[in-house]
C-alpha cells in the first residue's frame, strides 16, 4: 500500500491532469468489450503530450506498466491492464485542425470518430474507416487496433488513412512517425534490413490482415512507412499523442441494395464475385459503380426479417453517386447483376438508417442466442481471402457443430472478415477447456484458408497466444525483438500481442459468484439471476454516445456529465465489481455504486437502445432496495416515493386548495422542500382542486360512462396518481375522446374483497361484500423508482386484488401516463413474477392511442392540420412503443416528428436535491430547443406529467397530452362530438364492469 501511495503522489506531482486511484475510477476500467478483466492501480487523464511523458517517466521509475485507453470498446482485451491506465477521452479529445483543401485532419487520440465525421461533412469529406462503434470509439483506439469498418472495401483500413503520428516512447522520446524511416527508434531500421527476405514472404496477402506487427510496411518498396507499421500495435510500442490523417471525398448521395440469398455460404460467394467485378480502391468512392460496402448477415442474427427481401442471409451493398438518381442506378445495376433470391433497393435516408442499425447493433445483439443463451467474443473477427469465404464459413460451421457450440456469423463479407459471438461456457472449468480447444482448432482452420486470426480488432490477449500458428515461431520472435527496440523495459501494455498471457486467463467471469444472488425482481430474461443480468453488458458502449440521435434515449445522464460512471456501461461495470467483491468490497452497502446510480434517471432508455437490453432502471431499483434495507432512506424517498399516500390524504381531507396556497408561500415552500429533500430550484406542483375520480363520480348519478349502450366495447381507464391528482383535465379529455370513438369507459373497482372470489371470479360471498375495504389501484411506480420494493409489492398485490373483476372480464385497461403504463407492463410482472395475475394485467394494458387503434379501428379523429413538437416519453420509447401514436397523429393531421432523449425530470429524479442541473441539461439537449424553435401554431405534445412539468418550469410552456389535443378538436368539429361510428344516438344508457367506478 505504501508503494501505491508513493506512485499516486508522484503522479499527482508530475501530471496536470486528473490522477485517480479511488475505487470507482479503477472499477470503471477493469474491462473493455472483451472477455477479459484486469484491475489497474489507478487512472490518469493526461491534458497533453507533456502529461503523457511525465506519467510514463513516473511509471517507469516505479516499474509500473501503462495501458493507453480510448473508448474502451476493444474486444480482445488490449484496453485493460494491471498498472496505470491513461484515459485520453477526458482531455486529449480535440480536433486540432482540419484542412479541407489538403483533405487532412490533425486529431488527438481521444477524439471520437463521429466528431471528426461531423466536422468533415460540411466540406464533403469524411474519414474512410467506420467501425460500428463509430459514435464512441476514438481515433487513438482505431490507430492502435488498425480498425476498419463497413466501408473498408472502398477506403481500406485506418492504416491506409494515416500520414504522420506523434508518439512518446516508454523512455520519454518524442517521435514523429512517417514515411522514409521518419521517426524510427534506434535499431528498428537495422532490425528490418536484416530480415528483408522473411518480411517479404512471411505475411499473407489479404485485405484484412491485422494480426501481428505490420513490419512489411517498413520494406523499402513500400516506402519504409513507420507510421503505417505502428498502426495495429495495440499500445505496445509507444503512446500516441497526435495524428495526421487523410480524409476522403464523401459521395453526395447513397443507395442501399439489399440482396437475399438462401444461406450465408451463398451470400459469401456472391460477395466475392461483387468485389472481383469492382475496380481497385482509388479515387472517389462509388465511381464506376464500385460498391462502398459489401456487408453480410444471416437470418439467425436478425430479430425480424420484416422489411428485408426473401432469403436466409443478406448482403448490404451500398453505392454512392453525385446524385440520388446516380446512386440508385448503381444500386439497381448491382441488384440486377446479383444472382440473388430476392432484392430490395432503398434510397430514403431513414430506411437506410433502419437497416444499418440492424447491422451496427449486431455486436450486442449477437451476445444472446435466440433461446437466451449467452454468447461471447473471442473469435470476433477472423479474416480470409474473400474468394475463400464461402468455403471457410462452411468449415467454420462444421467446427462449431463438432464442439457443440453455436454462433451467428456476420460482418464484412466483401473483405472476407467475419464477426461472430459464440455460446462458450466461460463459467465452468470444463467450458473454459472447450473454449481453449476450439480456439486452437479454429486458428488452424483460419491459417489453412490463408487467413488472419484478426481482421479488424487486433490480437490482444484473445488471439496473440496463437500467432505462432499463423506466422511461425521465427516471425513471432521477430515481433518480440521489435517490441524490445521500441519498449525495452516492457512497460507498455505487457501481455498483449507479444509474450501474451494465456487466452483462457484473466476471464472477467471468474470473479463473479457462482450461485444466484437473492433479489426482488424476477429477471425473466436472465433466469432470475442478477449476475447474469449484469453480464449482459459486454462493453460495446452504445450508451457513451454524446448526442441523442433520432428517437433514441440512452443515456441522458452520460450525455449531461460526460463521465463514464454515469453511463449505462459504467454503472454495469460497478455492479459487476460489486458482485465480484474484489475492488468494490462492501456489496449492497457500496457508496461508490450508490453514487454512480444516483444520477440514473431510470428513463429505461437502455432497456430498448442498448443492443443487449441492459435494464439499469431495474438494477437501480434493486440496488436501492438492498442498500437501504433496515436503514433510514433519503428524505426524497419518503416525500416523493410515497407520493400516492400523501395525495390521497389531501384528497380525503379536501385540502388541495389549502396545500396549493401554502406551496405558493415562499418561506413555507422552502421549508417543505428542505424537509422533503426537494431541489430548492423547483416549484412544488399544486394538486388539482377536484380529482379526476371525483369528477367521474359526479358526471352521472351512477358514476359511469353514460351516453353509450351496453353493447359498446368497454375499456377501463386507469386513474394514475398524476392524472388523478395533478392533471384531471387529461382524464376528462380521454373520456371524451374514447366515448366519441364509441367506447364505454369505466374506472377500476375500488372495493377490495377479503377472501377469494367464487364461481366465475365475479361473484362474491355476502360475507366478503360485508368485509370489503375501499382502496385505489396504483402501478407502484414511485415506490419502484426509489427502490421501496417491499412497499411496491404490497401496493401491487392490492391492485391485483382490486382488478380481479376486470381480469375476469378480459377488459382492456387504458393507461394515460406513459410511466405508469410502462410500470404495469414491465415492473409489475417482473416484481410479482410469482403471481400469474401480474402477467395477465400487464397483457391488458394499452396506451391511449393503442386503445383507439385496436378497439375503435373505424373511428376517425378530428382533422387538426397543425405541426407538433415535443418529445416522445422515454418510457413510451423504451417499453411501450409509439407506433400507434404516430398513426393517430397522422390521422389527425398532426405533422412533424417528436424528438428523442429524456426531458430530464423523470419522475422524482429532477425534483431531488442535487439533481437540478443535470435535469436541466437533459432538457436542454433536445426538448427545450425543439419547443423554442417551433412554429407559432405548433402543438406542444407531452403525454407524461414529468415532461409537462419540465416544460412549464423551465420554458414557461404548457405541454398537452394527445387526448387533450384531440378533445379540443372534437369540440371544433362540425359533425359534432356526439356522433358515433355505429350511428347510435346519445340517449342510450351506459354500463360498467361489476364493481367498477365505485
Amino acid at each position: 500500500m505504501t508503494e501505491i501511495a508513493e506512485l499516486r503522489a508522484a503522479l499527482r506531482a508530475a501530471v496536470r491532469g486528473e490522477v485517480a486511484f479511488d475505487v470507482t475510477s479503477r472499477a470503471l476500467v477493469t474491462m473493455d468489450a472483451s472477455n477479459y478483466r484486469r484491475v489497474p492501480l489507478g487512472v490518469v487523464a493526461p491534458r497533453d503530450a507533456d502529461d503523457v511523458a511525465a506519467a510514463l517517466e513516473v511509471c517507469r521509475a516505479h516499474g509500473v506498466p501503462v495501458v493507453a485507453r480510448g473508448g474502451g470498446t476493444s474486444v480482445a482485451g488490449q484496453a485493460t491492464g494491471t498498472g496505470v491506465v491513461l484515459d485520453f477521452t477526458r482531455h486529449m479529445n480535440r480536433l486540432v485542425r482540419l484542412d479541407a483543401e489538403a483533405r487532412t485532419a490533425v486529431v488527438q487520440p481521444g477524439l471520437v470518430l463521429d466528431r471528426l465525421q461531423e466536422a468533415a461533412a460540411p466540406h464533403g469529406l469524411r474519414f474512410g474507416p467506420d467501425p460500428s462503434t463509430h459514435s464512441r470509439c476514438t481515433l487513438g483506439g482505431m490507430i492502435g487496433n488498425n480498425s476498419c469498418g463497413a466501408h473498408s472495401v472502398a477506403w481500406g483500413t485506418t492504416a491506409d488513412q494515416v500520414r504522420e503520428l506523434d508518439v512518446v516512447t516508454a523512455r520519454g522520446r518524442r517521435l514523429r512517425l512517417g514515411r522514409g524511416w521518419a521517426g524510427a527508434p534506434d535499431g528498428l531500421r537495422e532490425l528490418v534490413e536484416g530480415e528483408l527476405a522473411r518480411l517479404r514472404t512471411g505475411f499473407p496477402e489479404l485485405p484484412r490482415r491485422i494480426s501481428g506487427y505490420a513490419l512489411d510496411a517498413l520494406l523499402p518498396e513500400r516506402g519504409a512507412d513507420v507510421a503505417r507499421s505502428f498502426c495495429g500495435s495495440e499500445g505496445t510500442l509507444a503512446v500516441l499523442t497526435e495524428a495526421v490523417v487523410d480524409l476522403v471525398e464523401a459521395p453526395r448521395a447513397h443507395a442501399l441494395a439489399v440482396l437475399g440469398y438462401a444461406d450465408e455460404g451463398a451470400a459469401a460467394e456472391a460477395a466475392a464475385a461483387l468485389v472481383a467485378r469492382s475496380s481497385p480502391r482509388s479515387g472517389a468512392a462509388g465511381s464506376g459503380g464500385r460498391p462502398l460496402t459489401v456487408e453480410g448477415m444471416a437470418a439467425d442474427l436478425v430479430p425480424s426479417a420484416a422489411g428485408l427481401p426473401r432469403g436466409g442471409a443478406w448482403l448490404f451493398v451500398e453505392t454512392g453517386g453525385e446524385s440520388p438518381g446516380e446512386a440508385r442506378a448503381r444500386a439497381e445495376a448491382i441488384a440486377r447483376a446479383a444472382d440473388a433470391v430476392d432484392t430490395l433497393v432503398v434510397t430514403d435516408a431513414a430506411g437506410q438508417r433502419a437497416l444499418w442499425r440492424i447491422r451496427e447493433d449486431a455486436s450486442g445483439t449477437a451476445t444472446r442466442m435466440p433461446d437466451g443463451r449467452e454468447a461471447w467474443p473471442g473469435w470476433e473477427d477472423c479474416a480470409v481471402p474473400p474468394a475463400r469465404l464461402g468455403a471457410y464459413l462452411r468449415d467454420f460451421r462444421a467446427l462449431l457443430t463438432a464442439h457443440g457450440l453455436r454462433g451467428t456469423p456476420y460482418g464484412h463479407f466483401g473483405d472476407g472478415c467475419i464477426h461472430v459471438r459464440i455460446d462458450f461456457d466461460l463459467l465452468t472449468e470444463a467450458g473454459v477447456g472447450r473454449f481453449r480447444r476450439f480456439s486452437e482448432e479454429l486458428a488452424d482452420l483460419v491459417v489453412a484458408h490463408g487467413g488472419s486470426l484478426s481482421g479488424e480488432h487486433g490480437d490482444g490477449q484473445a488471439r496473440a497466444e496463437l500467432l505462432p500458428r499463423m506466422y511461425g515461431e521465427e516471425m513471432v520472435a521477430l515481433f518480440e525483438r521489435t517490441k524490445a527496440v521500441w519498449d525495452p523495459d516492457d512497460l507498455l501494455n505487457p501481455g498483449m500481442l507479444v509474450r501474451p498471457a494465456p487466452l483462457d486467463s484473466h476471464l472477467r467471469f471468474a470473479v463473479l459468484p457462482r450461485e444466484p444472488v437473492d433479489v426482488a425482481f424476477g429477471y425473466p430474461g436472465d433466469g432470475g439471476d442478477l449476475t447474469a443480468a449484469v453480464r449482459r453488458c459486454v462493453g460495446v458502449a452504445k450508451c457513451r454516445t454524446t448526442t441523442a440521435s433520432g428517437p433514441a434515449v440512452m443515456c441522458p445522464s452520460y450525455r449531461a456529465t460526460g463521465e463514464e460512471r454515469h453511463s449505462t456501461r459504467g454503472r454495469a461495470r460497478l455492479l459487476h465489481e460489486m458482485l465480484a467483491g474484489e475492488v468494490v468490497t462492501d456489496g449492497w452497502r457500496s457508496e461508490e455504486v450508490r453514487e454512480a446510480l444516483d444520477l440514473c434517471l431510470s428513463c429505461k432508455g437502455c432497456r430498448s437502445d442498448c443492443p443487449v437490453g441492459v435494464d439499469m432502471a431495474t438494477y437501480k431499483a434493486e440496488f436501492l432496495h438492498h442498500h437501504y434495507a433496515g436503514r433510514r432512506r433519503p428524505a426524497a424517498h419518503y416525500a416523493m416515493g410515497r407520493l400516492p399516500v400523501w395525495l390521497r390524504w389531501v384528497s380525503r381531507t379536501r385540502t388541495a386548495s389549502l396545500v396549493g396556497a401554502l406551496a405558493a408561500v415562499g418561506p413555507l415552500a422552502r421549508v417543505a422542500k428542505r424537509i422533503g429533500g426537494i431541489a430548492a430550484e423547483r416549484d412544488l406542483p399544486r394538486p388539482a382542486r377536484e380529482t379526476f375520480s371525483r369528477w367521474w363520480r359526479g358526471r352521472t348519478p351512477e358514476g359511469g360512462s353514460g351516453p353509450l349502450g351496453a353493447s359498446a366495447p368497454l375499456v377501463v381507464l386507469w386513474p394514475d396518481t398524476f392524472t388523478e391528482h395533478f392533471s384531471p383535465s387529461v382524464g376528462r379529455a380521454a373520456v371524451e375522446v374514447l366515448e366519441a370513438a364509441g367506447l364505454r369507459v369505466a374506472l377500476p373497482p375500488t372495493l377490495r374483497m377479503r377472501g377469494r372470489p367464487v364461481g366465475d371470479g365475479r361473484s362474491r360471498s355476502a360475507a366478503a361484500l360485508l368485509t370489503a375495504r375501499r382502496a385505489r389501484v396504483c402501478c407502484g411506480l414511485t415506490y419502484v423508482s426509489t427502490g421501496q420494493l417491499d412497499h411496491a409489492r404490497v401496493v401491487l398485490r392490492r391492485t391485483l386484488d382490486l382488478m380481479e373483476p376486470v381480469l375476469a372480464a378480459d377488459v382492456p385497461v387504458v393507461v394515460l401516463e406513459p410511466s405508469c403504463a410502462a410500470a404495469l407492463r414491465s415492473d409489475l410482472p417482473e416484481l410479482l413474477h410469482d403471481d400469474p395475475r401480474a402477467a395477465r394485467l400487464a397483457a391488458r394494458v394499452l396506451t391511449f392511442a393503442e386503445a383507439l387503434e385496436r378497439h375503435a379501428p373505424h373511428w376517425r379523429p378530428p382533422r387538426l392540420d397543425r405541426p407538433v413538437v415535443g418529445q416522445t416519453h422515454c418510457h413510451q420509447h423504451a417499453v411501450l412503443g409509439d407506433t400507434a401514436d404516430r398513426r393517430l397523429r397522422e390521422a389527425a393531421g398532426l405533422g412533424g416528428e417528436l424528438s428523442g432523449g429524456c426531458c430530464g425530470l423523470a419522475g422524482n429524479f429532477g425534483f431531488e436535491k442535487g439533481h437540478f442541473e443535470v435535469s436541466r441539461t437533459c432538457a436542454e439537449e433536445t426538448l427545450l430547443p425543439s419547443v423554442r424553435d417551433a412554429a407559432p401554431d405548433a402543438v406542444v405534445l407531452a403525454d407524461g406529467f414529468s415532461c409537462r412539468t419540465q416544460l412549464e418550469q423551465l420554458a414557461g410552456v404548457r405541454g398537452r397530452h394527445l387526448a387533450e389535443v384531440l378533445a379540443e378538436g372534437l369540440e371544433d368539429r362540425p359533425d359534432g362530438a356526439g356522433d358515433r361510428p355505429d350511428g347510435r344516438g346519445s340517449d342510450e344508457g351506459g354500463g360498467a364492469v361489476k364493481g367498477a367506478g365505485r
